[in-house]
């Protein structure tokens, strides 16, 4: 829980938001965070690689979708607490008129969500409370902005690893996607404890998370990100760690990404 009884933001223990906004030097953090988030990155001391690869992933990903494949629909669902680059500020830089819905659930997003609901005059960008859990309401809720009839990109970025049950967040993907039209997309990070990339360190380091900080945290391996895929067109270069799609070069992290097409 990050929120007491009354509502108010607990600042007693540390939240994924909070410190995943201090990896990427944010300030909307507690010290509570700042401490968490210190330990992981000794134990694991490319977390804060990780967050930053994340980022940038986003911003290639929606980047290609709005640039090169004319999407102008954008679903970001576990948005997080805003930093730089956000994914309206990316779409509405290369198409004003994208329509960007951010979904999240906490009270500390919550909190800073007016932060998020800038848009371009042409654009709209708009903030909807919900569970991640709750698809179908989630995109009934988007589609008093987003036209269901055209092409949706959905984003899933660092959320499912919240989701402790493998069966409960393909049901989610799926869910979403099926109520989505031909030509929409799937985007998708996830950490992960595979050695190919990285992931045998990240053990130690998931478990003092789930001790210490709030909500608890799953790696998937890459055959459980893969199933995500199901049905669904993988762009190239398919299934890679977040850092090196279409940017080869980068050094590899443990969170896998990946961007798919409804055929």
């Amino acid at each position: 829980m990050t929120a007491d009884s009354t509502g108010r933001i607990r600042t007693d223990i540390a939240h994924n938001a909070r410190v995943w906004n201090y990896w990427l030097g944010g300030k909307d953090n507690y010290q509570v965070d700042r401490a968490v988030g210190e330990q992981v990155t000794e134990m694991f001391p490319g977390i804060g690689e990780v967050a930053r690869a994340d980022r940038a992933f986003l911003g290639r990903a929606v980047a290609h979708l709005v640039g090169d494949r004319g999407v102008r629909q954008l679903l970001d669902i576990g948005t997080g607490l805003p930093t730089g680059e956000n994914t309206h500020e990316v779409a509405q830089r290369l198409a004003p008129d994208a329509r960007v819905v951010y979904v999240d659930n906490d009270p500390i997003v919550l909190t800073h969500a007016h932060a998020l609901l800038t848009s371009s005059p042409e654009g709209v960008t708009t903030y909807i409370d919900q569970d991640a859990r709750n698809a179908r309401e989630i995109v009934a809720a988007a589609a008093a902005t987003l036209d269901l009839t055209r092409p949706v990109a959905v984003m899933l970025l660092g959320i499912l690893n919240f989701i402790p049950d493998t069966g409960d967040t393909l049901r989610i993907v799926r869910t979403l996607m099926d109520e989505v039209p031909s030509g929409s997309y799937l985007v998708l990070t996830h950490p992960t404890l595979d050695a190919d990339v990285g992931g045998a360190g990240n053990q130690a380091a998931m478990d003092f998370w789930n001790e210490n900080a709030t909500p608890p945290i799953t790696g998937r391996t890459r055959a459980e990100f893969e199933a995500y895929f199901e049905g669904l067109e993988l762009l190239a270069p398919g299934v890679e760690s977040c850092s090196r799609w279409r940017c080869p070069e980068a050094p590899v992290v443990p969170q896998f990404g990946a961007v798919a097409r409804k055929p």
